[in-house]
Order: structure tokens, then C-alpha cells, then sequence
């Protein structure tokens, strides 16, 4: 017999993190393939809870999380910075559950100084960017403004984007800063408040969603999803991952294209697999 939402034991409810990027759909893509959409309504129809947990800001992940039926839902976007609530009671659609912001004046002053043309953008929830040049098309979630570095520099934000080759080179300088930086990819790096991951915040929404701690899954592909995957007590890397990710997993999934996080999710909501319950 399958399971609803109204007689699954709460003990036996299931949270699964999922990242969006490489992991449900193409990077930057706005389109849920049709395998992950059913995969994710089988899972949500048996009790269990999915928490999108994304690198994306909180304008690119709600799209995603509404397009899945998330009505409800949590989501964790700004890789960890900024956790939500879906809501459609709201006039915005969602509620800010929290909100973690930090002065990014020292490392806007110290990144235009080591590279000169570094283009930067400062996340503004629910809205887009303030950016000190216009990114191309795709690259952030939301409307761009253009301002001036200064104006940028002492606004407080919850995610500071830093593009230009070798600008990874700041990784070390800014997280003896006290802040946490990861490198996104080649010349591109993110920058948020002191000792945030997407594991810091999905721990919060486990918390307040009641979910066991053993219970916990978590989908991803990239190296900010690495805390997220040592947070989970099972953890599932996809098929196309580097080596690092699918070295801290419990289990490799297929890839991308063959909709690796829909198989997984499947074989948790039929209990297939060496789980850990």
C-alpha cells in the first residue's frame, strides 16, 4: 500500500536536500525536466519533505521551487544565507525566515585593488543585484542595477558575487577575513557572512520541520554542496560530480542527463537501497 501525507508516521518522515544546478536541471536553466517533476511529487504525496538548497539567489530559486509544488515548502538559496519559506499567502509569494547579511566593504576595496576591472555584484533579496557592471544574460537571478563600487561597498548584503580572471586567487585572503568564499568556477567567486554552508541552514529547517537527524538525504553535484553532503546522513552524489564529491557520498547516482536525482529519490520513496533506517 502506498503511503499519503496523512498516514505517514512523523518518525518515519524523510527530509531530502536537494541542489537545483547540475543536480535537477542545467545550470542556469528555468525548466524542471519532466522525470525530476514526478520523481519530487511521488516523494512530497508520501509524507516526506523536500528542501531545495541552492548557490542560486532566493529570485532564482523560488521559480523552481513553485514549478515542483513546494506550496509550503522551505528553500535555502545564497548557498546558505538566506532561508524561506514558501507562502502564497504573502503578497511576495514566500516568507524570510532568515536572513544572513554581512559588510562587504573590505573585500570590495581589497578585490579592486589586486584586480583592478573585477566586476562585482551585491545580492538584494528577493530582487536581484546591485552590480558595478551589467553581468550577461543568465549569469544572476533578477534585475541589475549599476552603481557605483563605493555605493556598493556600504550596503550590507547577503552574497557578494567577484568576477575576473584569477579572482579565485582571493579564496584564502578573504576567508582569513572571517567570511566564507567559495570558488563557483574559474574567475568567479561567492562571498557570504561568516560560517554559513547550505548544511548550517538546512539544519535549522530540520530542526523546525520536526525530521529525525538520522533521516536526512541530500542530492548535489558541486563542491558547495560538500558541507550540505557531510551534513546528510545519506548522502548522494550525482553520476557527472568530480572525484571530491562523489568521495564524500554514500552513493553515486546517475548523471544529469540520465535524471540521476529522480532515480534517487525514487528508490528512497520505495525504501530500496542500503538506506541508513
Amino acid at each position: 500500500m502506498t503511503m499519503n501525507h496523512q498516514d505517514t508516521p512523523r518518525s518515519q518522515t524523510i527530509l531530502a536536500a536537494l541542489d537545483i544546478d547540475g543536480t535537477l536541471l542545467p545550470p542556469g536553466s528555468m525548466r524542471v525536466p519532466r522525470a525530476v517533476h514526478h520523481a519530487v511529487s511521488r516523494f512530497l504525496a508520501a509524507g516526506h519533505h523536500v528542501v531545495l538548497a541552492s548557490g542560486r539567489s532566493l529570485i532564482g530559486v523560488l521559480p523552481i521551487a513553485r514549478s515542483l509544488g513546494l506550496a509550503g515548502g522551505w528553500v535555502v538559496a545564497s548557498n546558505g544565507a538566506v532561508t524561506a519559506r514558501i507562502d502564497q499567502q504573502a503578497l511576495s509569494g514566500y516568507v524570510l525566515e532568515d536572513v544572513q547579511n554581512f559588510d562587504p566593504g573590505l573585500v570590495v576595496q581589497f578585490a579592486r585593488a589586486e584586480f583592478p576591472g573585477v566586476q562585482i555584484g551585491a545580492e538584494r533579496v528577493g530582487w536581484g543585484y546591485d552590480v558595478t557592471r551589467l553581468f550577461a544574460p543568465g549569469e544572476l537571478n533578477g534585475a541589475q542595477q549599476v552603481v557605483a563600487p563605493d555605493y556598493l561597498a556600504e550596503r550590507s548584503t547577503t552574497r557578494l558575487v567577484l568576477r575576473g580572471v584569477g579572482v579565485e586567487r582571493l579564496v584564502g585572503a578573504v576567508r582569513a577575513a572571517g567570511l566564507t568564499a567559495l570558488q563557483m568556477e574559474s574567475g568567479w567567486m561567492d562571498v557570504t557572512a561568516p560560517g554559513l554552508s547550505k548544511a548550517v541552514a538546512l539544519e535549522k529547517v530540520r530542526a523546525n520541520l520536526g525530521v529525525e537527524p538520522a533521516r536526512t538525504v541530500a542530492i548535489g553535484d558541486g563542491e558547495n554542496d560538500l558541507e550540505m553532503l557531510r551534513w546528510a546522513t545519506h548522502a548522494v552524489a550525482m553520476g557527472h560530480a568530480s572525484a571530491l564529491v562523489r568521495e564524500v557520498a554514500d552513493e553515486v547516482t546517475g548523471t544529469l542527463d540520465e535524471h540521476g536525482a529522480a532515480v534517487a529519490l525514487d528508490a528512497l520513496h520505495a525504501g530500496e537501497g542500503a538506506m541508513p533506517w
